[in-house]
């Protein structure tokens, strides 16, 4: 199991419209591309002076379907994010493997 992991920052100013928005459009086209199983969002809990921290967790079967997806769709996906929240938020990708 390969875990793709986006890590967010966003003003708080936005952050109940973005959580909204990724909820019910982001997360479903990227989840439409059919290379993720699952999904998780996570609020960080440390407190920050600048915005709030998420957790967006995609899980998928393979490294391969990992570097499909950035390579045909992560392009146009993140672009449509940052001209809508570009200026509100700041993102970071790791990717985990399981070693059970």
């Amino acid at each position: 199991m390969i875990l793709y992991n986006v890590t967010i920052n966003i003003d708080t100013q936005v952050e109940v419209e973005w959580l909204q928005w990724m909820k019910d459009t982001h997360i479903p086209n990227v989840l439409e591309t059919g290379l993720f199983t699952d999904y998780k969002i996570y609020k960080i809990l440390a407190e920050e002076p600048q915005g709030r921290s998420y957790s967006i967790q995609y899980f998928t079967k393979s490294l391969e379907d990992i570097n499909e997806y950035q390579e045909k769709y992560a392009p146009a996906l993140r672009d449509e994010v940052m001209q809508k929240y570009g200026k509100h938020l700041v993102a970071f990708r790791t990717m985990l493997e399981s070693v059970d």
